[in-house]
């Protein structure tokens, strides 16, 4: 076996080796840590295994370090976590004693017992997740590798430790944990786990939304997410967690008219907003900007396939998809909505005359949000003809420039009408009624329009004007 203990270099390890020694326990650094130490990758979640009670372990670890020393305990679990700080890394720490596992059919929660250290090997899930780093004085640094996880690392393989069908009917969230380390590894599923998540994909229905939702959320800040959505649709578990994305897939053809396979798009746009933002708003964005199109799609004789209003249907949407999900209904929703629903306006732009008046309305409607719009509609740009790509790119360049040009001169971004309600209420001395959203909107429309300046001597002109024509007359 080989031996790590020139990787690993933080001091907690060696306190966790003395503690260890002093209470007589066997302890073992384990799972994503130490896959993620031999592929060179940061990692900052750290998992201890002991044979014995991981939370009389972590409890002294924490007297050991001191005061001041933040402490989990978990007694209903068996587990406790505390933080370490090192050269200004903070790294959680989470303790638990070597286990037995048994699950019943209707449930991923399983019966635990203590248990031997062969019981803990056989109760986690990947090779490359069941590799251990002993802590031990008489072997510090060996590296156990009990079911050639360094191999399938090597060779960028997810595979179970046992029998796959018992792995992800025991626990099927197992399922979306491989989708999701293929996707974040750039890895494959080997033949024999993924023929048995193909078998196993109904189980998911017995995962609660939130957890499925996680793995998910990981899988589309994954490098590449198409990696994982390619997955998750070859294995037939897309059907059941995201039934929405799915239908997206298929080219339907009339005569020699056909339309683009909307879910390959979506796919090739998601990666190319990757590349470029770990947003992950951002990101799902990107995965709803066409949701719509399936409940849009016309066939118009002598055109072809239409989606009109899919971005108004889409925005609408997003609500439905994010409650049945239990993703956030806050900020982040809205954000998305307004991402879907504006999607196509910066295009519109680029294929029409750019003009002052439209900018000015995308930068009000965009607001803060302008740049990533921008990012958005660019990376929605997947023609496979090079020239439209190159004639699109380049009059986004214009847009751009023509965005920053008036923000500058107009500051539209985040509009402030020069004249407030209250203002108005009070120079002509009336109350609260709609003449005031009148005159408010004609003041918005003259300075979108570039009629009139984003400054109230012009403002004030343009009210006067308004107020006259409804009636209305100053104190």
């Amino acid at each position: 076996m080989a031996n790590l203990k020139d990787k690993i270099g933080l001091k907690i390890f060696e306190i966790i080796s003395e503690v260890s020694a002093n209470l007589n326990l066997k302890s073992y650094v384990v799972g994503g840590y130490v896959r993620d130490l031999i592929m060179q990758r940061p990692s900052k979640d750290i998992d201890i295994v002991t044979i014995g009670s991981g939370i009389l372990l972590a409890e002294n670890v924490a007297a050991k370090l001191g005061k001041g020393t933040r402490i989990s305990v978990f007694k209903t679990f068996g587990t406790a976590s505390l933080w370490y700080k090192q050269s200004d890394e903070i790294f959680q720490i989470e303790f638990i004693g070597a286990r037995k596992e048994s699950y019943s059919h209707d449930s991923r929660n399983p019966v635990v017992e203590d248990g031997t250290m062969e019981d803990d090997e056989l109760r986690r899930d990947f090779t490359i997740n069941s590799l251990y780093i002993s802590l031990n004085k008489e072997d510090y640094g060996t590296l156990i590798d009990p079911f050639n996880g360094l191999e399938a690392i090597r060779n960028g393989i997810i595979r179970t430790n046992t029998n796959p069908d018992i792995t992800f009917s025991d626990d099927p969230l197992r399922m979306m944990r491989a989708v999701r380390f293929a996707s974040q590894l750039n890895f494959s599923l080997d033949n024999d786990t993924l023929d048995a998540i193909k078998r196993n994909a109904e189980r998911i229905n017995i995962i609660t939304k939130e957890r499925i939702t996680e793995e998910l959320n990981k899988i589309i800040l994954s490098p590449k997410p198409s990696i994982g959505f390619r997955l998750l649709d070859k294995t037939g578990l897309l059907q059941y967690i995201f039934p929405e994305f799915q239908v997206l897939k298929g080219v339907e053809q009339v005569g020699d008219k056909k339309h683009k396979d909307v879910f390959w798009h979506t796919l090739k746009v998601l990666d190319n907003v990757a590349k470029r933002s770990n947003n992950l708003w951002l990101r799902w964005s990107a995965v709803l900007h066409d949701i719509a199109k399936p409940r849009c799609k016309r066939f118009e004789p002598g055109i072809g396939f239409s989606f009109h209003g899919h971005e108004v249907k889409g925005a609408r949407m997003v609500k439905g998809i994010f409650v049945k999900m239990r993703l956030p209904q806050n900020e982040s929703m809205r954000y998305v909505e307004k991402m879907v629903y504006l999607h196509l306006r910066p295009i519109a732009l680029v294929e029409d005359k750019v003009t002052d008046s439209a900018v000015r309305r995308l930068l009000f409607d965009a607001g803060n949000d302008t740049d990533d719009l921008m990012l958005l509609c660019e990376a929605d740009i997947t023609s496979k003809n090079q020239q439209k790509v190159e004639r699109y790119l380049q009059n986004f360049k214009i847009v751009s420039g023509k965005l920053v040009e008036l923000e500058e001169k107009d500051r539209i971004r985040n509009f402030q009408p020069p004249i407030s309600g209250e203002d108005i209420m009070n120079i002509f001395a009336i109350s609260p009624c709609r003449e005031i959203g009148i005159i408010k909107t004609a003041i918005k429309d003259a300075i979108l329009d570039g009629k009139i300046a984003n400054e109230r001597e012009q403002a004030l002109d343009l009210m006067y004007k308004e107020a006259e024509k409804l009636g209305l007359k100053r104190v």
